[in-house]
């Protein structure tokens, strides 16, 4: 599922320059971010874990529990996001089912890949 169609008009897009820290591992988090344009490089203790294209979204788990940050977004060239907090991640959730079985399988794949490096 690529989530481009549901934040299209989204009215809180924030444009990052290259290298910008969106977030850093070990920080609160209170959002997600679904990537509009450009790319993200998702990092863990300064190794990379993932690169993210438009449609992708990242910093998911802050909406879910209560833990700091597990990883970096680094902006790879100028990029646009969309930041999803809480109340408007609850209406995506109750008003596009899909949304939140795309959320899940995202954490499902993301689990799997980390396993799989570890292995």
């Amino acid at each position: 599922m690529n989530l481009s169609n549901l934040f299209n008009n989204a009215t809180d897009v924030v444009e990052y320059p290259d290298g910008h820290v969106v977030f850093a591992e070990g920080e609160a988090g209170d959002a997600m971010y679904v990537l509009v344009s450009g790319s993200i490089r998702l990092s863990v203790r300064g190794i990379e874990i993932g690169h993210l294209e438009p449609g992708e979204l990242f910093g998911e788990m802050a909406l879910i529990d209560a833990e700091p940050r597990s990883a970096t977004a680094t902006a790879c060239g100028s990029c646009k996001v969309a930041r999803v907090d809480e109340r408007r991640f609850t209406f995506l959730v109750q008003q596009h089912p899909f949304f939140a079985l795309h959320v899940m399988r995202v954490l499902a794949a993301r689990l799997r890949h980390m396993d799989d490096t570890l292995h």
